[in-house]
């Protein structure tokens, strides 16, 4: 019997169409892919499933029980083992980890219940992420976005009252780095081999081919594809989705034949970059890539007051938590970086601002037909895309750039590297720390970090996948 099943599903918000005419389920031991660009209705699709939102109209089955169109179905999601991981975490971030394992473990004893959350969580941890190192009773805000994310993971697969039947995935290893990664795909597989199912979101399509035995394509709300894992190559899915990517290798030969400015910075640590630059820190997540972001930041605009000449700006990969201002408006997010060059005093020139967004809005794509719309109307990939928009608006020479294509599409990832590598051609530097090899790939010079230092500069030839992995493992203490 299927877990769920949707039949002839639609969700409406006002005049928007966010899904239409969806038929899908799922069966145990499914490890279903849902693939489409940002702004598909992926997001939509599956807060239909865990009963976050009510369709407008249509059925949705829980497990043999018809719910109609305006029923709210959480509770009985819950109830027959649905759980979500969101692409925007959800843990409360002043609570430790094994509080909030508690909030959804309703049976859980009042009597030493802290002991048996801690066990509970850490138990978990250590079956999909063997030598994690996490301590159940630290709190949520002190740990480093992957630890986050790991903690998020592991409470949705924990053993409570109501094991885990279907965990629906969204973009699980985002800001996972590629061991970590791999830990959770082996679990996926295993979790399905015993009857379990996932549905599994990711814009790395290399991870869907590895885990999924079915694929879904969704576009503009609809499926528009859903079959057998081998019935799709990469080409073929891409082409489902409706984005050609084009081939890097011109980017790559363009890469081989730039030259480069004046040092423009130097940092104690040994790392440098000159003018036009794409400098790639690399090396296993939470080594202190962020720190060093955070230095050379912080270093170059201590003032509270905006400059009208910044010398660095900063791109989020945690947007919500250091990028995005949750209650404005996407225009007000976008131009928040170039304000002072609008505004005499206190007055702001509404038509100049305007501009710039509308501008940016058609550079890079933003799916919205308003501006003026909340900048939460968007889904991951598009908020990310405002934060790029917001950084590469202004006139800074340095681009700081944390882990920041986390749930951003195929397509658009390609035409962001161009984008850079044509901002990086004018003189500007980036610097660019990411848990994406292919990303670290395209850039000029990397340094990878270990245990907080820098263990090894790799430039041309030199940055390749074998001795990236070689060296943030310690395998090798350098490179012929």
């Amino acid at each position: 019997m299927p877990i769920i099943t949707l039949a002839e599903v639609a969700v409406s918000f006002g005049a928007v169409k966010a899904l239409s005419d969806v038929d899908f389920r799922i069966m145990p031991g499914e490890c279903v892919g849902v693939v489409g660009h940002n702004g598909a209705g992926k997001s939509t699709f599956v807060n239909v499933i865990n009963g976050r939102l009510s369709p407008t109209s249509g059925i949705v089955n829980y497990a043999g029980d018809n719910a109609q169109a305006d029923f709210r179905n959480a509770d009985r999601a819950r109830t027959v083992g649905i759980r979500s991981v969101f692409q925007e975490l959800s843990l409360c971030p002043n609570l430790t980890v094994l509080e909030n394992l508690r909030i959804p473990y309703r049976n859980m004893p009042l009597k030493n219940w802290r002991k048996e959350a801690g066990q509970v969580v850490k138990k978990s941890l250590d079956e999909i992420f063997p030598g994690n190192g996490i301590n159940p009773y630290s709190v949520v805000a002190d740990l480093p976005i992957a630890e986050r994310q790991m903690v998020e993971i592991a409470i949705a697969f924990s053993q409570r009252d109501i094991d885990a039947r279907l965990v629906i995935l969204d973009e699980p290893t985002s800001s996972l780095d590629g061991s970590i990664a791999e830990q959770l795909l082996s679990y996926i597989k295993r979790f399905c081999e015993e009857g379990g199912s996932i549905i599994f979101i990711s814009h790395m399509l290399g991870e869907i081919f590895d885990v999924a035995t079915r694929i879904v394509v969704m576009k503009d709300g609809r499926i528009i594809d859903d079959n057998l894992v081998s019935k799709f190559s990469r080409d073929t899915l891409v082409d489902a989705m409706g984005h050609v990517v084009p081939d890097t290798p011109e980017i790559q030969v363009a890469k081989k034949n730039r030259s480069f400015g004046e040092e423009v910075l130097r940092m104690e640590n040994g790392l440098s970059a000159r003018k036009g630059e794409i400098i790639g820190l690399a090396g296993l997540a939470g080594h202190g890539q962020a720190e060093v972001l955070a230095a050379c930041t912080l270093a170059r605009s201590s003032d509270w007051l905006a400059s009208r000449n910044p010398q660095v700006v900063f791109v989020a990969g945690d947007r919500a938590r250091d990028g995005l201002m949750p209650l404005w408006s996407i225009m007000r997010n976008l131009s928040l970086q170039t304000l002072v060059e609008f505004s005499r005093g206190f007055w702001i020139n509404r038509i100049k601002e305007a501009s710039l967004a509308d501008r940016w809005h058609s550079k890079i794509g933003i799916k919205t037909d308003n501006l003026m719309n909340p900048i939460l109307s968007l889904s991951g990939g598009n908020q990310q895309k405002v934060l790029f928009s917001r950084a590469l608006a202004s006139s800074a020479p340095i681009v700081v750039m944390d882990d920041p294509m986390r749930g951003v599409d195929v397509g658009t990832k390609m035409e962001v590297y161009r984008m850079i590598r044509s901002e990086a051609e004018k003189g500007r530097t980036f610097l660019w720390y990411s848990t994406e090899t292919d990303e670290i790939l395209e850039c000029d010079r990397v340094f990878v970090f270990r245990e907080g230092e820098i263990v090894s500069e790799l430039t041309g030839d030199e940055i390749t996948e074998d001795n990236l992995l070689r060296t943030s493992f310690a395998m090798q203490e350098s490179i012929q």
